[in-house]
């Protein structure tokens, strides 16, 4: 990796520039063959001593020649995913685009796809500049994944050869990983309805990479049916969702994901969802009508809920200086809790739980006082419907008593487990959940710390504190509860503990049902408008 230095003949000295002269040692050691391989720690104690010496001070905090010592350093280290996190601790470049683009090329070298795309998705995210650029490379690198992919034949895996033949954790979503499960259901997932393979390249009249820069009322055919874009729904590193009408009827809205390189597994967790999930909840989880799978993309034809997300209604409050009133935090709790006790109890994770997969339900009647805690009446269709399950996790592919390994590199929902690098289960799920109430609460995301407790250990507990006017101990409770999931706990009972707690709460006092009420039928009003 080359260092960008000053010519030692320009006008700039080391009293202006005090990191010119490491520069200068830096690019010695790197081009001199002889002093490199003679001496290799000479040249890691030098760049070490550079980022000491540099890495506080505010002039290189933007300085793309710091920066490119910084991965010279960790091109010289086994252990680069702490130099990482060390370098964005310390805010180096985090505004530029070079810094995501290097160290995705660097995980890429590595063969460390995933974390290489999440790390394009993290600079997207933070509109790192020149931003063009990124989402240019974030492009090419999409390309190259796909060629991966599809040179890439599933190769045939005995069934009961079993997941790392003794390996303790897996990462459920390394390629490798999806590629054996999906190999493993194949014959299963041919069976589902609306399941509906091609070996064959989408070839419609409208490209479906045409629709990345202009969709809107574009009809594609898919199936025998003609679906006319309506708008962009949602993005992602390899997939956008669009609004449509089938055969132009605005009767009949649907959502499209469109996927490249063809991912079937989201489709097999949705049909895991029809089995699993009593009818009473089902509503809760989305619904997949159907797969087209061809070579180059997959196309999931689902419900289309037009309300918006809970980032969506979190995000009112934040335009307008405010914060969602603890009523309504309390209801949208007790759902994701609700939520959550559903689906561990079928074996099944989300893995990707965030504000912006919660779609908003409302009833199509007005809620009454009556019904609210059994979800009867009305209160059956009000609530949030939990979507986008290319990330989820099915239990039952899994020995039992499995634990988990693997980052989900989303920036803020990073379990306490991944981040210490210790293996995981349900955490996923439950940490997304702290995180997504934190915001409801604080509009921020949640920023925790260790505390020792009174036995001598340490518990961790949100930065943030509590307004004093809030229900404190019931929040307190549910922070301390799903931060400090011990293995013994049982997480059945605990989510269930957790949910009739903040039910005891509101069923309390009719007056907070009426004001839950109220505050729904405002908050539908004010979304519709937005």
């Amino acid at each position: 990796m080359t260092v960008i230095y000053r010519d030692p003949d320009d006008n700039t000295s080391s009293v202006d520039d005090p990191l010119l002269p490491w520069l200068r040692s830096i690019k010695k050691a790197v081009d001199d063959p002889n002093s490199a391989h003679s001496n290799g720690a000479d040249l890691d104690n030098l760049l070490s001593n550079c980022i000491k010496t540099f890495k506080n001070d505010g002039r290189y905090r933007n300085d793309v020649r710091f920066l490119r010592i910084w991965f010279l350093y960790m091109d010289c280290s086994q252990d680069f995913q702490s130099i990482f996190r060390e370098l964005e601790q310390n805010k180096i470049c985090i505004t530029h685009s070079l810094l995501y683009e290097s160290y995705a090329l660097f995980l890429e070298a590595k063969g460390r796809l995933t974390d290489a795309l999440m790390v394009y998705q993290l600079g997207i995210s933070r509109n790192a500049e020149p931003l063009e650029r990124l989402k240019k490379a974030h492009a090419l690198f999409r390309d190259r994944m796909f060629e991966i992919v599809n040179a890439c034949s599933l190769e045939k895996i005995d069934a009961g050869d079993s997941f790392g033949r003794g390996e303790s954790c897996i990462n459920p979503w390394s390629i490798s990983t999806v590629k054996h499960l999906l190999q493993r259901m194949n014959p299963q997932i041919l069976k589902y309805e609306g399941y509906h393979p091609s070996r064959k390249v989408y070839s419609g009249k409208v490209a479906l990479s045409s629709l990345h820069k202009s969709a809107r009322n574009k009809v594609i055919e898919i199936g025998g049916r003609k679906y006319q874009i309506k708008g962009c729904a949602g993005q992602g590193g390899f997939a956008q969702v669009f609004k449509a009408y089938v055969n132009s009827n605005p009767d009949d809205v649907v959502a499209l994901k469109i996927q490249k390189p063809p991912f079937p597994w989201e489709f097999y967790m949705y049909r895991q969802l029809d089995k699993r999930i009593p009818d009473k909840e089902r509503s809760s989880f989305g619904f997949a009508h159907r797969l087209h799978l061809y070579s180059d993309y997959s196309i999931i034809v689902s419900d289309y809920l037009s309300h918006g997300t809970l980032q969506d209604a979190i995000n009112s409050n934040v335009v307008i200086g405010g914060f969602m009133e603890e009523v309504l935090c309390i209801y949208y709790t007790i759902e994701m809790l609700s939520m959550l006790e559903t689906l561990h109890s079928a074996g099944l994770i989300h893995g990707d739980f965030k504000p912006d997969n919660l779609l908003i339900r409302y009833a199509g009647d007005d809620l009454r006082e009556d019904g609210f805690r059994d979800r009867t009446g009305p209160w059956h269709d009000q609530g949030l419907c939990l979507v986008d399950w290319g990330r989820g996790i099915d239990l039952s592919l899994f020995p039992e008593k499995i634990k988990f390994k693997g980052d989900c590199r989303t920036s803020g929902f990073r379990c306490i487990e991944m981040q210490e690098n210790m293996p995981w289960t349900f955490q996923v799920d439950s940490y997304g959940l702290c995180v997504i109430v934190h915001m409801m609460l604080h509009n921020s995301y949640m920023e925790i710390e260790k505390k020792a407790s009174s036995d001598g250990g340490y518990v961790y507990q949100p930065k943030s504190s509590f307004k004093r006017y809030w229900q404190v101990e019931l929040w307190k409770n549910l922070f301390t509860k799903l931060l400090n999931i011990s293995p013994s706990d049982n997480h059945k009972k605990l989510l269930r503990n957790l949910r009739e707690s903040f039910q005891d709460y509101l069923c309390s006092n009719p007056q907070l049902i009426k004001k839950l009420k109220q505050l729904l039928v405002k908050q539908r009003t004010s979304l519709c408008s937005a």
